[in-house]
């Protein structure tokens, strides 16, 4: 048995910078597309960081599962339905990958929906900058057991030593009567090489264990903290750069949502063609990263 990804869901700017609401409604269109109802997720999970207002209770994840309309039902034998918070950074979204796989392998949830996405908690912009380096967007990845040979292998973590190579904060000697809406980050010099390595690290600790794979045959999708990441990372590993997916940066790093949002992408151009692997790599603070082979699907298309 393994752990597929069965349907996705992106949501991104609009007429809201609200990351409850984006998430809400990748979640509900994961769902869509996957033809399935609300009460069939067990469990869903919320690895954002950045939310509306700085908004620490009650769990955003509780906020998303009410904005999708999952578990609002309590009547006597209705099925039992909970969410929780795993904020771990960039690298949050595989952290819950490896949660989500336990559930399911216990047979404890029929469905286990991952959310992710960040905003500027001012609810006021959509685009990164210098100041706040992330773009607002949700995305949600839908998992279901399988019993075909396709799904994910097993999640490879490592930190590096050292200072955290990126942090954000509300500073409290100065944010006065606004700190609900400000958030400061700050990205060490370097930064950036210091993400590479750990991530090396990782990538490669997940294709030793698989053996023999057919890097030409492997896709690349990883965490976005430039656009270049994806692609010195696969220079490193001797991946094709023509086999790297990424999301649409024309806002800038969508941060937590980078990987579901690079997978939707690709899945909905169909641009996984000839490739049978995607190495899933994510990289943040800490600095800390994470990497996982994910065997597609035999047919993958459009998401449905």
């Amino acid at each position: 048995m393994g752990v597929r990804i069965k349907s996705t869901g992106v949501s991104r700017a609009g007429d809201t910078h609200s990351i409850v609401a984006h998430s809400g409604r990748a979640a509900r269109r994961a769902m869509d597309r996957a033809g399935i109802q609300p009460e069939q997720v067990g469990v869903l999970i919320n690895a954002g960081v950045h939310r509306d207002s700085n908004t620490v209770e009650p769990a955003v994840s509780a906020l998303i599962q009410k904005a999708a309309g999952i578990g609002l039902e309590y009547e006597k034998d209705d099925r039992t339905s909970f969410s929780f918070d795993l904020m771990n950074g960039a690298v949050g979204v595989l952290n819950a990958v490896q949660v989500g796989t336990a559930i399911l392998e216990t047979g404890s949830a029929e469905h286990v929906l991952i959310v992710s996405g960040d905003t500027h908690p001012s609810l006021t912009r959509a685009i990164a900058d210098d100041e706040f380096p992330y773009a607002t967007a949700g995305a949600a990845l839908l998992l279901e057991r399988t019993d075909e040979p396709e799904g994910f292998g097993r999640v490879h973590v490592a930190t590096a030593d050292g200072t955290p190579a990126i942090e954000a904060y509300v500073d409290t000697a100065t944010m006065g009567t606004v700190g609900r809406g400000l958030m400061t980050i700050e990205r060490e010099a370097g930064f950036e090489d210091r993400l590479l390595e750990v991530a090396l690290e990782t990538a490669r600790a997940a294709l030793a264990e698989a053996g023999d794979v057919d890097l030409a045959a492997t896709a690349l999708i990883a965490s976005t903290p430039s656009e270049e990441f994806p692609l010195r990372l696969a220079d490193a590993l001797g991946i094709a750069r023509d086999s790297v997916r990424t999301p649409d940066l024309s806002d800038g790093d969508p941060h937590t949502a980078a990987l579901p949002l690079a997978y939707d992408r690709a899945v909905a151009q169909d641009s996984f063609g000839s490739h049978t692997r995607v190495l899933f790599v994510a990289a943040g603070a800490g600095p800390s990263a994470a990497a996982v082979l994910y065997r597609l699907p035999d047919l993958v298309g459009a998401p449905a």
